[in-house]
């Protein structure tokens, strides 16, 4: 997988959505390069990580992350997030802080959860991928958008940056999309030994604040946090209040860390 690593600090994993790549954290990667040792991850198949012999899953991607990153706060937005919590489960030694951004433990609605996405946007999405994959990648990407108070520019910023790397495969797009149509990680949250942030926006249409409250409820040393006018990808929109509440829980780590 490529990761790009720049600035100094503290290390910071950066692991992005579906169909995108980790350019699309530029504006966070701009505010905290001189703040910590950001690691900027294009997820196999995605961007520069297009020939990876790495499959898309949980555990093939965590392990090779934490074998080549040192122990770090993980960031996962949206489809990320999956395996930024996979690997505050599996592997807590490596991860020093856990924070979900605009990302659930699970997105489908269904067995007791109901602040998910419907099972059949989910089948709409997959069998548009089959039949026009192009303009499903819009209406994905502007369902992301929508609700913004900056709709117009998060659109366009998630428009322009789509095939900045170069396309996704069209099987890593179907893996994608299954993984979170199937991936259910509640479970673990109750074991979590991690500290964690859930930062959601609160007029996110992908991943409903609702979920990440209550995933935040059911998880040890949580803390739950909400950007007011704020999409599904508030980084882009909403950067500085992004960039404050990470600092203000890496803060918190490092006091966690020194009184103990």
């Amino acid at each position: 997988m490529h990761i790009d690593t720049q600035g100094s600090g503290p290390p910071l994993l950066l692991l992005h959505g579906w169909a995108m790549h980790g350019g699309v954290f530029a504006p966070l990667v701009e505010r905290l390069a001189n703040e910590f040792t950001l690691h900027v991850v294009d997820l196999p198949g995605h961007g520069h990580s297009a020939a990876t012999a790495t499959p898309l899953a949980l555990e093939a991607v965590v392990s090779e992350l934490a074998a080549r990153v040192p122990r770090a706060l993980w960031l996962g937005w949206s489809l990320g997030g999956l395996f930024a919590l996979h690997a505050a489960a599996t592997r807590p030694r490596a991860v020093r802080g856990l924070a979900l951004l605009c990302a659930s433990p699970r997105f489908v609605r269904g067995d007791d959860w109901k602040y998910g996405m419907s099972p059949e946007l989910f089948a709409d999405f997959a069998d548009g991928l089959r039949r026009d994959w192009r303009g499903t990648l819009e209406r994905f990407i502007a369902l992301e958008a929508f609700g913004s108070d900056h709709a117009k520019d998060e659109l366009r910023a998630l428009r322009d940056g789509l095939f900045a790397r170069g396309e996704p495969a069209m099987q890593v797009l179907a893996d994608g999309l299954a993984m979170l149509q199937t991936t259910d990680l509640r479970a673990a949250l109750p074991r979590l030994s991690p500290p964690s942030l859930w930062l959601a926006g609160r007029r996110d249409r992908v991943v409903d604040p609702r979920a990440m409250r209550v995933a935040a409820e059911r998880t040890p040393q949580a803390r739950f946090e909400q950007i007011e006018h704020a999409g599904h990808a508030p980084f882009l929109t909403h950067a500085d209040g992004v960039a404050d509440a990470l600092r203000r829980f890496a803060a918190g780590l490092e006091e966690r860390e020194m009184s103990e």
